[in-house]
């Protein structure tokens, strides 16, 4: 009975996160996460003596090592996998991503604003472009996964009272720039003819909030797995030069914080990233740069719901032997980690006291970071640097930097017209 019990990987990764959140907010059934130095980062050999390269924190990564390798391999049997191949693999992406946290947290990588997915995922593709990576390393990757736990647990962190402050005009902006966005990213992937499945995911990447957008897109319309990583290794690496050039351009242009911030959080695609490019802006563009994503990250649950409606039909009609587009069909094609996502975001809004929902979602939060540094290793592991060029002759490439110019600009003119003009 226990062999024939196998869940999809949308469903299992609901079912991890969701323990996850309950056991951090009902229970102390969880580590405290190695430290890496001060919030200003270590600067030398007496911070990491007496900070870092101790005892206790090596107890804790020990600890933390144990919990998520648990999570994983819990994770796998639910899915009805045997797990073996994570024996050998998760460790090595574990220490890994550590090795990452480790140059992140370090006070030049601080002060430039670098998060610790970019380093996870430099180090990955540093493996496979320049080493290459084994294939027993392959074998245990669970980069999808890893995301899908990451993206239940990050709607705890997303309240709807924090989307309300900016009112009316947050939630405006993100409308007004996810639907003009996505539908000229779909038309110019088009028109490059880049193929439907992965001018979709294109198209959620640089209108919704980026890699979390396309993984549920991906969900939606069970893309391929390959052409993710390439939307995935995209949004991250052209996200850098985005949030250390944007801040300096607002600045030479004199835009007011409030226009700075709503211009930053509507059209960097990693949230991160956002942080990183508000934090250079200033303490209140990165209030407004915050808010205007969440407002983004909150429709991503509707945005995946309308997008399996839309390729189910679309398919359906290019297609006649294709299944039709019934209320089965929908359901089944959408990403059932999405529900995890708003049931999280639903409990921690309504059902739990606000001092609750704070505290625990600092950890929830640093938790849910870790899955996202395990998924990006395991990103960087999969994916070749010469096929974000080469692939498909550069056409996927292409639209998707002229759809981010498209997003820059109209995003500019709809947060200036809000904040700028009818804000104050």
């Amino acid at each position: 009975m226990l062999k024939k019990f196998k869940l999809t990987e949308d469903w299992a990764s609901v079912v991890v996160g969701i323990i996850l959140i309950m056991a951090i907010v009902a229970t102390s059934f969880f580590p405290e996460l190695p430290k890496f130095g001060p919030k200003s980062g270590w600067t030398g050999w007496t911070v990491l003596s007496t900070e870092v390269f101790t005892t206790g924190n090596t107890i804790r990564l020990a600890l933390t090592f144990m919990y998520f390798f648990f999570f994983s391999l819990a994770g796998a049997w639910l899915m009805g996998k045997k797990g073996k191949e994570l024996l050998t693999a998760f460790p090595v992406v574990f220490i890994l991503s550590m090795i990452a946290q480790f140059i992140a947290s370090s006070g030049s990588m601080k002060d430039l604003g670098l998060e610790t997915v970019l380093f996870s995922l430099l180090i990955g593709l540093f493996i496979s472009n320049v080493i290459k990576t084994p294939q027993w390393l392959k074998a245990g990757i669970q980069s999808e996964f890893y995301i899908k736990i990451g993206l239940v647990m990050l709607g705890a962190t997303i309240l709807f009272s924090e989307i309300m402050k900016a009112g009316l005009y947050g939630v405006l902006q993100a409308v007004i720039v996810v639907v003009s966005v996505w539908y000229f990213a779909f038309w110019i992937a088009k028109k490059l003819k880049v193929d439907e499945e992965l001018s979709i995911m294109l198209a959620s990447a640089v209108s919704i909030c980026g890699v979390s957008a396309a993984i549920a897109t991906a969900g939606a319309i069970k893309g391929d797995s390959k052409k993710l990583s390439y939307v995935i290794s995209l949004v991250l690496v052209v996200a850098i030069p985005m949030m250390i050039f944007m801040p300096l351009l607002a600045r030479w242009m004199n835009l007011p914080d409030e226009v700075t911030g709503a211009w930053l959080g509507g059209s960097i695609d990693t949230t991160g990233a956002v942080v990183a490019g508000g934090t250079i802006a200033g303490d209140i563009a990165l209030k407004f740069s915050t808010i205007i994503k969440f407002s983004q990250n909150v429709l991503l649950g509707v945005a995946a719901f309308l997008i399996s409606i839309f390729w189910t039909y679309r398919q359906a009609g290019k297609d006649e032997s294709a299944e039709k587009p019934t209320l089965g069909i929908i359901w089944e094609r959408f990403p059932k980690f999405v529900l995890g996502f708003i049931l999280a975001s639903l409990a921690f809004s309504f059902l739990i006291d606000n001092e609750t929902a704070i505290t625990a979602g600092k950890t929830i939060k640093s938790y849910q970071s870790l899955w996202f540094n395990l998924a990006f290793v395991c990103i960087g592991l999969e994916t070749r640097f010469k096929d974000l060029v080469t692939m498909d002759k550069g056409r996927p490439l292409y639209a998707f930097l002229i759809a981010q110019l498209f997003n820059i600009i109209i995003t500019l003119i709809v947060a200036y017209i809000l904040f700028g003009i009818f804000w104050k």
